[in-house]
C-alpha cells in the first residue's frame, strides 16, 4: 500500500487511487462506536477488532456480485481477501455524502419518528429515505425536492437511486430469508460516474443492516458469524 496514493483516510476504510483511474478501498479493524462498545450508528471509531476488516470485505464481495448479476449497477470491480481490499470504479458521491435507508420493517429512528402512526414493527413496503452525512447535524433527513432543488442530484438521479434502492434490499432480504434472518432496515451509499449514472458504493456489510431472527435484534458481529457459519 505504500507505493499507492492516499485519497481519503476513512473511519473503517481507506481509499487509494488506482493507475488505471480505479480506486482500490482498504477495510481496517477499527469499528464505530462508544466506550469500547461496537455500535454502527455511532459516527466516531471506538474500538478496533481483529477480523472485521475481513468479514466486511467478504460479506460485501458476496452481496456485490450478486447485484452486479441482477444487471444493477456498482462500483464493485473485484476483491483481494488477502490483503482486505476490494478494487472499485472510480465515481463521486452525492453532495458532501448522502446516506440512503430502505425500511421493511417500522423501528429505529422511523419509529420515533411516527410512532403516533405506526406500531412497533409493523410491515413498510421498501420505504426509502435519504439523509445528509453530516455528524454536527444529526444526519439530518432531505427530500427528493431539497435534493434536486439544493443541486445535490437530477430528478431522474433520484428515481434511479429509489428503484436501485428497493430492488437491492430486496435481493438482499430473499437472501437473508434463506438463512432464517428477516432484514428489517438497511442503510446504503450511492455515487455517480463520469456520464451521471447512479452507481452503488461503500460496502455491504452486516454493520449497515438491522437483522432479526426469531423476533430477536442480531447485533452485527453475530450476524456476521451466523452469515458465515
Amino acid at each position: 500500500m505504500n507505493n499507492l496514493k492516499l485519497v481519503y483516510t476513512g473511519k473503517t476504510k481507506n481509499v487509494y487511487a488506482l493507475d488505471n483511474g480505479n480506486c482500490l478501498l482498504k477495510f481496517k479493524d477499527d469499528c464505530t462506536g462508544k466506550d469500547g462498545v461496537f455500535d454502527p450508528g455511532e459516527n466516531s471509531v471506538g474500538l478496533t477488532i481483529e477480523g472485521v476488516g475481513d468479514v466486511n470485505l467478504r460479506m460485501s464481495i458476496y452481496y456485490f456480485e450478486k447485484i452486479n448479476a441482477a444487471g444493477i449497477a456498482t462500483h464493485y470491480v473485484s476483491a483481494n481477501l488477502e490483503d482486505t481490499t476490494m478494487e472499485v470504479k472510480a465515481c463521486k458521491p452525492f453532495g458532501k455524502g448522502l446516506e440512503v435507508i430502505c425500511r421493511h420493517k417500522a423501528v429505529g429512528s422511523f419509529l420515533r419518528r411516527y410512532r403516533d402512526y405506526i406500531e412497533e414493527g409493523a410491515d413498510l413496503p421498501g420505504y426509502v429515505e435519504m439523509t445528509f452525512k453530516n455528524d454536527a447535524l444529526g444526519d439530518p433527513l432531505v427530500t427528493k425536492d431539497g435534493l434536486v432543488c439544493l443541486g445535490v442530484m437530477t430528478e431522474k438521479q433520484y428515481d434511479d437511486m429509489k428503484e436501485m434502492t428497493q430492488k437491492i434490499t430486496r435481493i438482499i432480504a430473499d437472501d437473508l430469508k434463506e438463512k432464517g434472518l428477516v432484514l428489517y432496515d438497511i442503510k446504503f451509499e450511492y455515487g455517480y460516474d463520469a456520464d451521471g449514472n447512479v452507481l452503488l458504493i461503500d460496502e455491504i456489510a452486516s454493520g449497515n443492516m438491522r437483522v432479526y431472527k426469531d423476533g430477536q435484534y442480531i447485533d452485527p458481529m453475530t450476524l456476521s458469524k451466523l452469515f458465515f457459519a
